[in-house]
């Protein structure tokens, strides 16, 4: 190499090295998409809020669950795409195993009672049949309590496979699969009829009269 080569190469050293630096200290942002894909650039995340994704709404009767802001990132976003919602009947043991099942592992979960003919009717509409318990995982319709299958399907949609739901989470009541509808209010009995006012007295004739020809008043 000529020294005039070496020369050339030393003025623009400090040029280079500037950049090198500007490289080094380029910043990495790590995102998160709707669907849970992790991917990394150097250009910040755009500053316009995301819409919040849309949770998958009941068949029947649907109740937000007021402890879905407890729940750990990653499990929110499984529950948002798939919604795990158990039917259950009264002095049913499987549905009593099934529950204790989902609670244990730590699955939020939204419980649907099965006890009128209205909710007969709607399981057998959601199911094609009137077996209990039965639970949806999404789309998803398993009929029967079964703890190897369920357990597959769970794991499958990603819920975890132990317990990581927070002290702060409470799971919301079990409710009717046909909301009850409110009675209308009964009509107030029709009140006796008032009264009828006598009529007002004559007012007083003021002036003479045949009777009081000199028209005096006492």
């Amino acid at each position: 190499m000529s020294f005039s080569s070496s020369c050339r190469n030393a003025r623009h050293l400090p040029l280079l090295l500037l950049l090198l630096a500007g490289s080094a200290m380029a910043q990495v942002y790590r995102q998160v998409d709707k669907n849970g894909v992790v991917s990394y650039s150097d250009q910040p995340p755009s500053s316009a809020a995301q819409p919040p994704a849309t949770p998958r709404r009941g068949t029947v009767n649907e109740i937000p669950d007021p402890g879905a802001s407890a729940l750990p990132y990653e499990l929110r976003q499984v529950v948002q795409r798939y919604p795990v919602t158990l039917y259950t009947g009264d002095d049913c043991q499987p549905c009593n195993a099934a529950r204790s099942m989902l609670t244990t592992r730590g699955v939020p979960f939204s419980e649907r009672t099965v006890r009128s003919n209205e909710d007969v009717a709607a399981l057998q509409r959601l199911s094609g049949q009137n077996t209990l318990p039965l639970v949806s995982i999404g789309t998803q319709q398993l009929k029967g309590y079964s703890d190897i299958e369920w357990s597959q399907y769970l794991d499958a949609a990603g819920y975890p496979k132990s317990n990581q739901l927070s002290a702060g989470y409470a799971r919301p009541s079990a409710q009717p699969l046909v909301a009850i509808k409110e009675a209308p209010a009964a009509r107030a009995p029709a009140s006796a009829a008032a009264p009828v006012a006598p009529p007002p007295a004559p007012a007083a004739i003021s002036g003479p009269t045949p009777d009081n020809p000199a028209g005096i008043k006492f």
